[in-house]
């Protein structure tokens, strides 16, 4: 790891003449002189990141100091509508460096998040521990039926009063010591989990030297392969990644049997070599730290301290729905794992189904049962089009519209920023997209902002979508899966989300909801994606332009079962990990392979099944502080919820019903947390969700 000697200054006096050096030339302690006010990328180097962190955490302390010296009697405005206008500095450079650091990282920037990291959690311990704030706070949580709130001001009331309750405020000062130095090595932790896991993907590729080992694979992914090769110095040869568009098209369609389990076992084994990126041990602490941070704060495991504030409310109640859809699915998996072992044998193999194997002979099986090739389906998908269709669906649903901006700066060469405008043609927001894998950006798809929505602050939203998909080759352009085509529709989900808000007080706007409710307008996008009036409007031939053929619409319902059983298994096994993980009432070290391997046999998944994360890549649960740790389950939990609120959509026979499509912007993407969550999905459907358009939906009538 390189030294950068301008990361030296972290600290004290040192901090101050580093702070002092570039704050003539920092772009964060100036008023972002851009369109729009987004953030000025060009402008912004490593070096301005720790000064202008040291100086928003001042700011906030002193806006702090200042609330707690106001002589007058504590008031929403004077103490909770402070708050929120305050530390402004300090999440204006927050959110273009947690953005960047996930999304486009490099040693330096590794070693600045390092650096920072346990700063910023001491941070926030310092202000959730001072027992004057809370003081004030719990002085107008107590007074609150004399104080004429709003539902807004009631909520966002109740989210401070939880939150210092949550964040150690109630504990003894011997308890509130141990509590940061839990947080403190609970964040450093977690920041080396996501490290490590980055360079266990980036450090493997495999290399294909003998031609006669691609076959199978279609034209695009080998000429991705042969550039990826010339791009690393093998011109002449084919490199396959970790990263999800290079290794399951190989796994799909690679005839190789032992190339597809080396390259899949490399996969599996990610952060579980016993080497300077091993993540066993990092997990055993965390999950120990976990337990003892929910034990001072009273929960019998941190589980039950997570669930507290979502929807779930308790464990017992995730494992009901959890184990309601497992039971479903298990018989269909095992059906599932007996067509591809018949497959197997009717195709010459000798050899019993493997996970390697599953991709590979669900494929053949899905060409065999329905005539669905994928690789003729993404023929139809090139992402331009996919992006599109998007747009026109938001267009259709709430009148906005999405213009590419050329003048705005980048977060990332590949990246395209979009200005987006209300049906009247007031302005609304900018929105971002990064669609490619690259070195240093992290796997998966994920949205954020790097300015959230806020009346309080007269802020409108800049959201960025951050995503791994196929790249293109040559002339081609990038042709994505079908998988990928709904990861893109779910991500403008959030991203809707995200710019569709219109909350007063920042900590209530936007995607600051529910855990187990945020997923609910991504996963509900997904609908339209896979709608057949949709696919007519944004699928077309990337060569000809042609409309996707009836046939092919026609095949791909007909197959949208298909294969159901492994995907809701591998997921749900994942869910249940890890609430197993964070149920645990000891704090004694955890031998990681076991425990994973005896949970998963106790659960009885299939051994042809791997579960979708093992443990040491993890990232949802183990990675970041704001993680998904004891909330996987809730992209199920939020399933059902979208499953039912596409059926009122269905219901009135029309998938673009204006007075649906009113109220779900009214009622879920524009109130944020503003309101108790099951009261807003109510008053868009107008009654509880039912399980049973989701069960329908995997697994048919």
């Amino acid at each position: 790891m390189k030294k950068i000697t301008y990361l030296i200054c972290f600290a004290g006096i040192v901090m101050q003449a580093c702070n002092s050096e570039v704050k003539q030339d920092n772009p964060f302690l100036k008023d972002f002189d851009t369109p729009f006010g987004v953030p000025p990328f060009h402008l912004i180097q490593n070096k301005h990141y720790l000064p202008a962190f040291d100086e928003g955490m001042r700011q906030q302390n002193a806006e702090i100091e200042a609330i707690l010296n106001n002589p007058e009697v504590p008031t929403f405005a004077n103490t909770i509508e402070a708050l929120e206008k305050s530390g402004q500095l300090l999440n204006k450079v927050s959110g273009v460096f947690i953005n960047l650091q996930a999304a486009n990282t490099s040693d330096s920037l590794q070693i600045v998040a390092e650096t920072v990291t346990p700063l910023l959690t001491s941070h926030k311990d310092a202000i959730n521990l001072n027992e004057k704030l809370f003081e004030r706070v719990k002085a107008i949580y107590n007074n609150k039926e004399n104080e004429n709130l709003t539902t807004e001001q009631k909520q966002v009331l109740d989210k401070y009063y939880q939150g210092f309750i949550r964040g150690g405020a109630n504990l003894s000062p011997e308890d509130k010591e141990k509590f940061k130095k839990i947080n403190n090595e609970l964040s450093v932790l977690t920041l080396k989990f996501g490290s490590n896991l980055l360079k266990e993907t980036n450090n493997y590729h495999l290399l294909i030297e003998n031609e006669k080992d691609l076959a199978g694979l279609p034209e695009g992914v080998i000429a991705a392969a042969a550039e990826t090769a010339k791009a690393n110095g093998q011109a002449g040869k084919w490199m396959f990644t970790l990263h999800n568009p290079s290794i399951m098209p190989f796994l799909q369609y690679a005839d190789n049997r032992d190339l597809r389990e080396q390259i899949y076992r490399a996969y599996t084994q990610r952060g579980n070599n016993d080497n300077e990126y091993d993540n066993k041990e990092i997990i055993s602490k965390i999950v120990a730290l976990r337990l003892q941070k929910a034990n001072l704060l009273g929960f019998p495991d941190y589980a039950s301290y997570v669930l507290d504030e979502n929807m779930a409310k308790n464990p017992e109640n995730v494992y009901k729905l959890c184990h309601q859809i497992w039971e479903a699915a298990l018989p269909v998996a095992q059906k599932e794992a007996g067509e591809l072992q018949k497959m197997i044998t009717q195709t010459g193999g000798n050899f019993k189904l493997a996970p390697w194997d599953w991709r590979y002979y669900a494929e053949k099986v899905r060409q065999a049962q329905y005539g669905l090739d994928e690789n003729e389906l993404r023929q139809y998908f090139p992402l331009d089009k996919v992006r599109e269709g998007a747009f026109y669906t938001a267009n259709k649903l709430y009148g906005i519209t999405f213009e590419q901006r050329n003048d705005l700066p980048l977060p990332h060469p590949e990246a395209l920023a979009f200005e987006v405008k209300d049906a009247d043609g007031s302005p609304i927001g900018i929105y971002y997209v990064d669609y490619f894998p690259r070195p240093g950006k992290s796997q998966g798809a994920w949205m954020e902002a790097f300015r959230p929505q806020s009346g309080l602050l007269n802020s409108t939203p800049v959201i960025t979508n951050v995503c791994n998909f196929t790249k293109p080759t040559g002339e081609t352009p990038a042709l994505l899966t079908f998988d990928e085509v709904q990861t893109l529709f779910h991500e403008f989900g959030h991203a809707l989300h995200g710019l569709l808000s219109q909350c007063t007080y920042p900590s209530v706007a936007g995607t600051n909801v529910y855990r187990d409710f945020v997923e609910l307008p991504s996963q509900i996008m997904e609908n339209w994606a896979a709608d057949p009036e949709i696919l007519k409007v944004y699928a077309r031939h990337y060569k000809t332009g042609a409309n996707i053929p009836q046939a092919l619409i026609d095949k791909l319902q007909k197959s949208s079962h298909f294969n159901q059983g492994f995907a809701t298994t591998e997921f749900m096994a994942a869910a249940l990990l890890d609430m197993a993980y964070h149920t645990r009432k000891t704090t004694d070290p955890i031998d990681v392979e076991k425990f994973e391997k005896e949970t998963l046999e106790k659960l009885g998944l299939l051994p042809s099944i791997t579960v979708r994360y093992r443990s040491t890549y993890f990232a949802h649960i183990f990675e970041g502080t704001d993680s998904y740790a004891s909330g996987y389950y809730a992209y199920t939990w939020a399933e059902v919820l979208d499953a039912d609120a596409f059926a009122a959509f269905k219901e009135t026979g029309d998938i673009f019903n204006p007075e649906k499509a009113k109220a779900f912007r009214e009622y879920i993407l524009s109130k944020g947390s503003s309101d108790d969550a099951m009261k807003l999905y109510l008053a868009f459907r107008g009654q509880e969700p039912s399980i049973e358009p989701l069960l329908e939906r995997r697994f048919g009538s």
